[in-house]
């Protein structure tokens, strides 16, 4: 289980949605907020569940390394579940007037590239055994 890089890549994705909970997405100043108000996961609480549901994903999908059908598919899900949070981060953005991007923005890319990783090699994985098992 440990010893599968996948499993590497999927509990770097975890913590890298962690760390989102901490660190802001996006500072400016808004109508409702006139001083500057910093964007982050724990700020808004459709964004709140759905980074947790993102997090608890990619945490769970480790220890499903028996079912690599299913562990890519969950990893194509974290995909679109993160893509889906990207888009809510920018519908929260666009209602502000001014401000910008904060560096840790490029934890969500990151996230993503994670969940790509891991489903690569999740299928390299997959090949291997049914490599394997031809040769038998």
């Amino acid at each position: 289980m440990i010893q599968r890089i996948q499993s590497v890549w999927l509990l770097l994705a975890a913590v890298a949605a962690s760390l989102t909970f901490k660190f802001e997405y996006y500072s400016g100043i808004n109508l409702e907020h006139p001083t500057l108000y910093k964007v982050n996961a724990a700020e808004n609480f459709p964004i709140l569940l759905l980074t947790i549901a993102v997090s608890f994903l990619a945490l769970c999908t480790i220890f499903l390394f028996k079912n690599r059908k299913l562990q890519m598919r969950l990893c194509i899900l974290g995909i679109l579940l993160e893509a889906l949070l990207i888009f809510m981060y920018y519908r929260e953005v666009k209602t502000y007037t001014d401000g910008t991007l904060s560096f840790w923005a490029i934890l969500h890319g990151i996230i993503v590239f994670l969940f790509f990783l891991a489903a690569r090699s999740i299928n390299k994985d997959e090949r291997m055994v049914k490599d394997s098992d031809r040769l038998r």
